[in-house]
């Protein structure tokens, strides 16, 4: 087979000869079976029984890593998957910050704190401390920075993943991660094309959609995606996001008006490749979600997902049927022969655009970064509001303090885990009563309320909002609200919206992410040991007219 390699040797990829060369011989070395598994990113949970010998058999061209928090055991695990790949791998993470954050490395800000901080040095200096955490494990590609906009603000899934809901500041903040990212050998990946973030609903669990007009998202989403390539992005993920207006202008109709960008060559294809000029690697989003598998079956989606355009499918539940409907699918021509060719070069040519051909030495594991990091944590939590001139807080006038608090939800582990909030109250001198989650408060009990909630906008979460009737145990608690008796706070860890639910509340904080670090934070700026940020990257007032009294 004649391979056309002059893809790559135009930028992202800018391949040498030797690159070239490497890619050419690697091609043909391998058999149809084993090309297969070039565009396969398969899902690597821990230390599974089996895992390691289901590499084995089906030669993934790439590994997303679900780490856990032994840096030295992870840097091993990995270099044994890799010693035992008859062509280096991919190894992929999403490095979002916070709970997204390495396990075992520095706590760092997720996007919208970083958004909120806004200072490129900062955004700069924390991708780069990722970067570097991840390149010493073994590391070699992140699916971020993303490109969304926080519009729909009912969205569970898209708030504190995204730089926020002004565009330009979307643009300074991902193009700097994503140079810093590539500087540092990490391969970025933009995401979620073509554009999430005006739906309320999530990809997880239903194919969204972008509701914009080709005018509109030229301007907007288009956009973002042109500066990113033009910048150098070196992978795009293609999502299962509908974009009817482009497909309106392309003859289609009914339901094909909403198929995914990850089942469309339209989007995929014709959009992202031929007129925005996208030269890099295209990648899907998780094969398993129900945005593909409410369109179609997900062993049908998997031969979809490469004719659409997608060079590589992100993960695989049953490899044995998805593996073996690929390559059926190659071998009857249902994929064109081109197009497979050019899915596996593209993955091959992203390997040797990163090096990982040569086998160079992983760097050494560089310190952690926490003390420098708290400084810069502290400066994301905006007050949004407080009529009640409640702040700063004492002890000596505020001691019997009652946390309302339902803990961290962490729907990738289907858990929910306790907040260290009060405890760090109670060791300002503070008396904290934990209330109890569905009992009503009795206020005449306390000198101040705190509300606490910790839900970051992570997959599968449906929909966030302030659930009253859990809170107060029923329809009666759930119309029950004390700041009228009692000086009353709420904090948002995470989902910035909160204002909607509760317009009336007369103190209120957001601070982004629910890590231990930023707690402190808010401590700290709570108790008046620091100035406050005003600079939030969204209305947190949600366009409620009366919240901002």
């Amino acid at each position: 087979m004649t391979l056309d390699l002059f893809r790559l040797r135009k930028a992202p990829f800018s391949l040498d000869r030797e690159a070239l060369s490497w890619v050419e011989t690697t091609f043909h070395a391998l058999d149809d079976a084993e090309r297969v598994g070039q565009i396969f990113n398969m899902l690597s949970r821990g230390d599974e029984d089996g895992e390691r010998e289901t590499f084995q058999h089906f030669k993934p061209g790439g590994l997303t890593r679900y780490f856990k928090d032994n840096a030295e055991e992870e840097r091993a695990r990995l270099a044994e998957l890799q010693a035992d790949a008859k062509v280096p791998l991919l190894i992929s993470a999403d490095l979002e910050g916070s709970r997204m954050s390495l396990p075992f490395g520095t706590p760092v800000p997720n996007p919208l704190a970083l958004s909120a901080i806004d200072d490129l040095a900062v955004t700069e200096e924390v991708s780069r401390i990722m970067a570097r955490e991840a390149r010493a494990v073994g590391l070699n590609w992140s699916f971020t920075p993303l490109l969304d906009i926080n519009a729909a603000t009912r969205s569970s899934i898209v708030a504190t993943r995204s730089f926020g809901s002004d565009m330009e500041r979307i643009r300074r903040h991902a193009l700097t991660q994503l140079r810093v990212f590539q500087e540092e050998g990490i391969a970025a990946t933009i995401k979620h094309w073509p554009g999430e973030g005006h739906d309320a609903r999530d990809q997880h669990l239903v194919t969204t959609i972008n509701p914009l007009s080709m005018q509109e998202w030229a301007a907007s989403h288009g956009r973002l995606y042109r500066d990113a390539i033009d910048a150098g992005a070196l992978a795009v993920m293609s999502a299962h996001i509908a974009l009817p207006a482009y497909m309106q202008g392309e003859g289609a109709e009914g339901a094909e008006l909403y198929r995914p960008a990850s089942l469309s060559p339209e989007l995929t294809t014709k959009l992202l490749r031929q007129e925005y000029g996208f030269n890099g690697l295209i990648v899907s989003d998780a094969s398993e979600m129900a945005g593909v598998t409410s369109f179609m079956s997900a062993v049908d989606a998997k031969v979809e997902i490469v004719n659409a355009g997608n060079d590589m499918i992100l993960f695989s539940n049953a490899p044995e049927r998805h593996f073996g409907a690929i390559l059926e699918a190659v071998q009857s021509g249902r994929i064109r022969s081109e197009r497979f060719a050019d899915a596996v070069l593209r993955v091959l040519g992203l390997k040797a655009r990163l090096g990982l051909h040569r086998g160079d030495a992983l760097p050494p594991f560089p310190p952690i970064q926490s003390k420098r990091v708290q400084e810069i944590i502290r400066r994301a939590p905006v007050l949004e509001k407080d009529v009640q001139n409640l702040l700063p807080l004492s002890a000596d006038t505020h001691k019997r303090v009652a946390v309302v608090a339902p803990g961290i939800v962490e729907p990738l582990w289907n858990s929910t885990m306790p907040i260290v909030f009060p405890e760090l109250l109670s060791a300002e001198g503070f008396d904290v009563t934990v209330h109890e989650v569905g009992h009503p408060l009795e206020p005449e009990d306390y000198d101040l309320v705190i509300y606490a909630f910790s839900e970051e906008t992570l997959l599968t979460r449906g929909r966030i909002f302030l659930d009253w009737a859990k809170l107060g145990g029923g329809m009666r608690g759930s119309m029950q609200r004390v700041w009228h008796e009692v000086p009353t706070l709420m904090i948002s860890f995470g989902y910035p919206y909160y204002l909607y639910d509760a317009p009336r509340v007369p103190t209120y904080i957001n601070a982004w992410a629910t890590m231990d670090e930023m707690q402190k934070a808010v401590v700290d700026l709570i108790l008046g040991r620091a100035e406050w940020n005003r600079n939030s990257p969204v209305d947190a007032f949600d366009g409620a007219p009366d919240a901002r009294f």
